[in-house]
């Protein structure tokens, strides 16, 4: 084989991978989203998956905003949780298995956002730490039950050494773990960032809600 054909050849291996690869990166079918136009989102607390009992409710604190920017308007979710509490529904696990014309008749949302947290908080190692976040969002129309939107939330964080090697490493996770447990806790942070890229994918994100302010960004 000659030095133009074996170039050619490869040409050709490289086309195939990159034209298989971007065809399994379909754009979402938003048919059903468009069908339905919601206005109003009412969030269910999350169901937890993780062994951090206290997830739902952070997870829970960072989703108004990213909704809201969108163009939707988000009932308030602890005046939904109160609400669903004093109704017989103490847990999230409960509040998620609410028939869907109950929601309806007694709050009045054109869909519910359902969350499945499947990981969260820290883990430990030798030399490093590592903060995870990740969700997965369902979005179902009220009225019909039907799937508007899917998408997994997830972001991660680990720590560095900064430049310092193994030395650098260990103090790098002692600090962090430090900080973890008497200062800060980063996963606020990381769910918020999760979340504006969940919502605003470009491919698979939400759809623009009919309150989205008009971007002021130039173009």
């Amino acid at each position: 084989m000659s030095h133009s054909s074996k170039r050619y050849f490869l040409f050709l291996i490289v086309a195939t991978l990159l034209t298989s690869g971007c065809s399994t990166m379909q754009p979402y079918d938003y048919s059903a989203f468009e069908r339905s136009k919601p206005r109003s989102i009412v969030i269910i607390p999350p169901s937890n998956n993780s062994l951090e009992v206290n997830a739902p409710y952070i997870y829970l604190s960072t989703l108004t905003r990213p909704l809201a920017e969108k163009g939707y308007y988000v009932f308030p979710v602890s005046v939904i949780d109160h609400f669903l509490k004093e109704n017989g529904l103490p847990t999230p696990a409960e509040m998620n298995g609410i028939p869907l014309d109950k929601i309806g008749q007694h709050i009045g949302a054109d869909a519910v956002l359902y969350i499945s947290i499947e990981d969260w908080g820290q883990k430990y190692q030798v030399l490093k730490s590592t903060t995870t976040v990740h969700a997965t969002l369902r979005l179902v129309d009220v009225k019909t039950g039907e799937l508007l939107w899917t998408s997994t939330a997830k972001a991660q964080k680990a720590s560095s050494d900064g430049g310092g090697g193994l030395i650098g490493a260990l103090l790098s996770a002692v600090v962090t773990q430090v900080l973890a447990s008497t200062i800060s806790d980063p996963t606020p942070g990381l769910a918020r960032q999760a979340n504006h890229l969940a919502i605003n994918n470009q491919i698979r994100g939400m759809l623009d809600g009919p309150y989205r302010e008009p971007s002021t960004n130039p173009k």
